[in-house]
């Protein structure tokens, strides 16, 4: 190929680039219509008690997406079971350190059991106590749970026994710093309480790898 050969080829490519780009300043890049993403609406919102640092908003199941009815319902089960978690992690801590209380657990069970014969921990002191004794914890729960710490529709999540004197915050802040709080502990807690079963089951300690030897 020889040189003018090369540059008539030259010359065209360049004039093919200047129509086309002619073309393009004129009538400018056609481009597709952009689309509207589906907007998916959450009961959550950045800012709710709960939705503290670092996850915020944290929802991976979109549960609050598909039944965002549901929130106020998810939030109240959520203190519950956080506050009945904590109590039961410091059962663990308390039990294990000695502190039991005095008289008797049962009257039916042969020997009648005394309170400082349930062995600390989760699983043990589980399994030591009669099936009766569980039917009567169970009973006196749901009544409490319905009667006296009722959730009142009208009230915050988990504000119960209103008439109870409760501590009352207030600044909003603090108030929202405290709440945010027992939300996060609770959470803690319902994690650590099932990590302790599970290590009370697979080792026998309830706080391994921790040592631990409960006061009896």
């Amino acid at each position: 190929m020889t040189p003018e050969t090369i540059c008539l080829l030259l010359a065209d490519v360049v004039k093919m680039i200047s129509v086309v780009l002619g073309s393009l300043a004129f009538n400018g890049l056609v481009t597709p219509a952009p689309t509207r993403a589906a907007v998916s609406m959450s009961a959550i919102s950045p800012g709710d008690i709960g939705t503290t640092r670092p996850l915020g908003v944290f929802d991976p199941l979109k549960l609050m997406e598909k039944n965002p009815g549901k929130y106020r319902r998810f939030q109240e089960m959520e203190i519950k079971h956080g506050r009945i978690a904590m109590l039961a992690t410091l059962h663990v801590f308390i039990t294990g350190a000695g502190y039991k209380w005095p008289g008797y657990c049962s009257y039916l069970s042969f020997p009648p059991l005394k309170f400082e014969d349930i062995p600390a921990g989760t699983l043990a002191s589980w399994a030591a106590l009669p099936q009766a004794g569980w039917a009567q914890i169970v009973a006196v729960v749901a009544i409490l749970d319905n009667s006296l710490f009722a959730q009142d529709p009208n009230r915050e999540p988990g504000d119960v026994a209103g008439d109870l004197p409760w501590v009352r915050y207030d600044d909003p802040k603090v108030k929202e710093y405290k709440l945010n709080i027992e939300r996060n502990n609770g959470r803690a807690a319902m994690m650590g309480i099932i990590g302790m079963m599970t290590h009370e089951y697979l080792t026998g300690n309830p706080l391994y790898p921790l040592s631990y030897e409960p006061v009896v």
